[in-house]
Formats: C-alpha cells, structure tokens, sequence
C-alpha cells in the first residue's frame, strides 16, 4: 500500500462575504468537523519549523519544500496542550524565534472525501483551503480534483505570488497586523 504523507492543498484568499456564503453552504452540505481556535508559531530557520496550540492540544509539525507549494510531505508530532510553552523553550534555548505568529479561527468540514477549511486569521484575512492527503504517485491527480472543487464552489485559485505578497508582508508586520485587526 501507498504511504499517504503527501499533503496536496489548495487555497484563495476569500471575501468576508464569500466566507459567510461558504460556512453556509458547508453547514448544510458537509459534514462539520470542528472548530478549533489556533496559535501557531513559525521559527526563524531554513526550514518550515512551526508549533500550535489549540482547542484540542498542541503539536509540532515540519513541512519539506517550499511555504505555499501545492503538495509537501510532512511529519507531525501530537503533544499535550500543556507542552506547547515546553517545545517552544526547547526551540528558543537552541537559538531559534518566533518569525511569524498566526491566530485563527478555523472552521473544518469534510464535503466529498475533502478536508475543506474556512479560516479568518487576525490580521491576514479569510481564506478557504481544500486538502487531501496523498501518495508521491496520486498528488497530481488528487490537485486536480481539488482544483475541480474549487471550480464547483465558484473560487478561483489565489495566485501564488499573491500568496507570498501578502505573507512576506505579514511576516514584517505581524504584531502590529494582530494588535490593530478587527476581531
């Protein structure tokens, strides 16, 4: 059997007025998930380094390749809520810092066999992701299904170098983005 740790994903920054339209459609399409309150850091290395917590614990997750490919393998490791303020001495005592810190409200759903996700994180904006996981061998297929649904929903894809604007600029400004928005 395939290993399945290729996560393939797809995402667009959205309008409010688009979320609201989304959420509903989801409630009464798919099924709801969870929802879940998030604090996640991204460390200042080479890598993608990042710890969460959240409604439910907390974790540490590394993602190979580059912040906003369409597919990258990624390993994960679960932990209690109470060791989020342990992993992040542990990464701070080796000379890493918080790069970048999101909060957001994520609202998860399933529809069709997808992980579908409506997101407002403060300070950067609404955004719908679909995800799947996938083996090295399906991901093309498995993008295209996902691009598919988006076609389905009426979203067209947010272009990448839209997408690494707006980070790099969040990840300038990020205190200052969460400080001054609007909950």
């Amino acid at each position: 059997m395939q290993e399945k740790n290729i996560e393939v994903e797809i995402r667009s920054f959205i309008s409010k007025e688009k979320y609201e339209k989304l959420l509903e459609f989801l409630k009464e399409n798919a099924e709801f998930i969870k929802e879940d309150l998030q604090e996640t850091h991204y460390f200042d290395c080479d890598e993608d380094l990042r710890i969460q917590k959240n409604k439910f614990g907390s974790k540490i997750w590394f993602k190979y390749g580059k912040i906003h490919d369409d597919a990258r393998e990624e390993l994960e490791i679960k932990m209690n809520e109470d060791d989020f303020d342990k992993a992040k001495k542990i990464f701070t005592s080796i000379g890493l810092c918080t790069e970048i810190k999101w909060l957001r409200d994520r609202k998860q759903f399933n529809w069709e066999g997808i992980k579908v996700c409506l997101d407002y994180t403060k300070g950067y904006g609404y955004i719908i992701e679909l995800e799947k996981m996938s083996s090295k061998e399906e991901k093309e297929k498995i993008f295209n299904e996902l691009k598919e649904k988006f076609d389905k929903l009426n979203i067209e894809i947010t272009l990448k170098e839209k997408f690494e604007k707006k980070f790099n600029d969040y990840k300038e400004n990020w205190e200052t983005l969460i400080e001054n928005a609007m909950d």
